[in-house]
């Protein structure tokens, strides 16, 4: 006897299985939030994400991200601590955009965490003004910002526009940030960096042993093993790298995916063939830092090669990015994300 399938039941499974870009669009607002420093996106009626841009952080950021499900997808810790959160890099908020060695200053790795007699040796990312909000089928924001030391002296010029959209299942964010330089510039060629994302507690990758990192200063980092047995996520690159072996490779895109209560959830970073040293390295950790780095070729490769981006004073350099959060019974197919690049790759963006 042949099953019998409803047309709206027919509907849904098609749905399911078109990349996030054909669902239907749900409508974005893009909304200043109370007095302070902070802007929220809603896609439909669901708040997405807010853009963080207090004095009081170290840089602006995107903070936290949820799935169209509203799962949060990105760490609480430091803002917003959750049970079973780890508390390492205190740096690690939302999704973010810095550099750890500019001239020498680290942007990335400057939190509350420095002492105040180390700070001159970090950076900071201070936004002035909101340059554009609009909120429609697609909401955008953009922002200036200035790269600084603890001085207060500008090295560069930041200008960086979001687009965010979404559907049933799916949110994207497009950022493209332009760095100008104020004085000449060199972006030394170095592991943490440029575009990163903390992961939440359920996305990071099992593990059973303690991780020790450390960084350009010599500072060590222990992130501690999981004992709850909530983690299950897992990394594949467009190379076909998984778990652990997607760290230092190459690849147009990258995602990560685990369960989330009962739904699949997957965040993947997408890269440009109009971005310096296309396609990225990928800093994707296990314990949940999901960077794309372009700029640290000399550690990814064990010296084989080098990257130390130059900037004269008045020079720019580019950087765009695509961010697909998804989430439903299955994890977005490798061709899905190949449609996804090949789409974000005809998509033209100022230099």
């Amino acid at each position: 006897m042949k099953k019998i399938i409803s047309s709206g039941a027919l509907l849904a499974a098609v749905v399911a299985c078109l990349p996030a870009q054909a669902q239907k669009a749900e409508p974005v607002r893009v909304v200043k939030a109370g007095t302070g420093k902070k802007i929220d996106v809603y896609v439909g009626k669901q708040l997405f994400t807010s853009f963080l841009y207090p004095d009081s952080l170290e840089k602006p950021v995107l903070y936290p991200l949820r799935a169209a499900d509203g799962n949060v997808v990105t760490r609480g810790f430091p803002l917003q601590p959750k049970a079973g959160d780890p508390t390492d890099h205190p740096h690690h908020i939302g999704l973010w955009f810095n550099y750890e060695n500019v001239n020498g200053l680290d942007f990335w790795n400057n939190s509350y965490a420095i002492p105040k007699e180390k700070k001159n040796a970090y950076g900071w990312i201070k936004t002035d003004r909101i340059l554009t909000t609009s909120s429609g089928p697609t909401g955008v924001l953009a922002y200036h910002a200035n790269w600084t030391n603890q001085a207060n002296e500008v090295l560069l010029e930041e200008t960086t526009r979001f687009e965010f959209s979404g559907t049933g299942r799916a949110r994207t964010i497009d950022r493209v940030t332009t760095l100008k330089a104020v004085v000449p510039v060199t972006f030394n060629d170095a592991k943490d960096g440029l575009l990163g994302l903390r992961l939440a507690h359920e996305l990071q990758m099992p593990s059973t042993q303690d991780q020790k990192f450390t960084d350009s200063k010599g500072i060590v980092t222990v992130v501690k093993a999981g004992t709850d047995h909530v983690p299950n996520g897992s990394y594949l690159t467009s190379a076909g790298k998984r778990g652990n072996d997607a760290w230092s490779t190459r690849g147009v895109w990258c995602k990560v995916f685990g369960k989330m209560g009962a739904d699949s959830v997957s965040i993947a970073i997408i890269d440009h063939p109009g971005n310096p040293n296309y396609p990225t390295f990928w800093h994707a950790r296990g314990y949940g830092l999901f960077a794309a780095n372009p700029l640290g070729e000399k550690v990814f490769t064990e010296g084989k090669s080098a990257k130390n981006l130059r900037l004269e004073k008045g020079e720019s350099a580019t950087f765009r990015y695509r961010i697909l959060i998804d989430d439903g019974s299955k994890t977005l197919s490798s061709h899905q994300l190949d449609e996804e690049a090949a789409a974000f790759a005809k998509k033209k963006y100022g230099q």
